[in-house]
Order: C-alpha cells, then structure tokens, then sequence
C-alpha cells in the first residue's frame, strides 16, 4: 500500500486515502502472507487500488463476505464455525441495506456454508440468539472477518495459497470497483508502476512495519 500511496501523489504511507480502509487492510494482509517466492507478483494490482474509496455502507460487508467465502472450504475445522458466522452475519446485513429478507443468502455463500454442514448449523443458531449490530459490523467485526480469513488461507493445508490471496484480492478490487466507481469516485489516474527495486523496498517496509 505504500507504493499506492507514492503513485496517488500521497505521502509515503501504508494507509493511503486514496483506497478504502478494507481493501487496504486486506491488501497489506495478503502482501504479507504471500511467500517471498510469489509477492513480486502482486505490484500489478497495486494501481488498481487508488481511487477505490467510498461511503457505501456495502462495501465493508462485501469485502468480508468475500474473504469468508474464499477461506471456508479450505480453513481448519477450528476457524470454521467462525467463518461460518461471518457469512451469516454480513448476508444478514445485507439484507437489512438492500431490503431482502433477513434470511437471503447470495449463492456464493450458500455453496460456502453447504460444504460444511455442521459448522453452518451452529452459525445459524449462535446468529439467531445474538443478533447482529451492522453498525458494530462495519466499524468492527469486518475487518475481523478479513484478517481470521486471510490467516484461514495462508495457514490452510493446500500448496496454492499464494495463489489463492491473490485471486481473493483481485476478485475484492472487481467487486470494489463495482460498488464505488459509478457512485461518483474518480477512475483510476494513470500511473507508471515503480521498477523492481522500488517494489522491493516497499514490500520489505510493509513486511517490517
């Protein structure tokens, strides 16, 4: 995110304004827990990002969602139940923004929670008698939701991680994109992505910090 910052013309920072506070958190999380071998492969994305910011209550929700969707059917049995009251919760919060019943499910979460049956179960129970806060959900529980995901993928027994946190941020900046573009953000200007060793100077700051 720091190069994103030089790029928008920002100050030299790991939290530019140019990009929404989710889908920075979220790319600095997967920068991180993407091997040395496969982080270069990353600095394609990073224009992608400026400009991407908005007030859309949507957005935080489908950030989450999308993290939790991806890490359900690979995470262990131990963050599982956790993931499953995620997607719970942010389909549930989504209804409340978009007017659908409290219990609509978009179909990528309902494959999700048919993989695990039983962590599904307890999810729906545990949501029935807590509730959800969406406020609580935006300011708080979703960016939980995102770092207990990426850390489901990157500790996941399967040999593609690194390539499974790319996809997941690409399909994050798409549906971002989607969301906060036609709602009046500028496009992305454009910009000259930095050489190889301004990339690597980055990346080993974001590392350290």
């Amino acid at each position: 995110m720091e190069m994103a910052s030089v790029l928008a013309g920002e100050r030299w920072s790991d939290h530019p304004r140019c990009t929404h506070p989710l889908l920075a958190e979220l790319a600095r999380l997967v920068n991180d827990c993407t091997s040395d071998a496969h982080r270069s492969e990353l600095a394609e994305l990073v224009p992608s990002v400026i400009g991407l910011t908005g007030d859309d209550p949507r957005v935080d929700v489908w950030i989450a969602l999308r993290c939790a969707q991806t890490a359900l059917p690979i995470a262990s049995a131990e963050r599982q139940t956790t993931l499953a009251v995620a997607i719970l919760a942010g389909n549930r919060v989504l209804a409340g923004l978009d007017g659908y019943p409290a219990d609509h499910l978009d179909e990528p979460s309902r494959r999700a929670l048919d993989d695990v049956p039983q962590a599904a179960q307890w999810a729906a129970r545990f949501i029935d008698h807590a509730g959800i806060n969406p406020r609580g959900f935006r300011r708080h529980t979703a960016v939980a939701i995102v770092r207990s995901s990426v850390a489901g993928i990157a500790e996941a027994c399967t040999p593609d991680a690194d390539h499974v946190l790319r996809d997941l941020l690409t399909g994050v900046i798409t549906d971002v994109t989607a969301l906060c573009v036609p709602d009046g953000a500028t496009e992305c200007p454009p910009v000259q992505v930095a050489d190889d060793s301004m990339l690597s100077r980055s990346g080993s700051k974001s590392r350290a910090g």
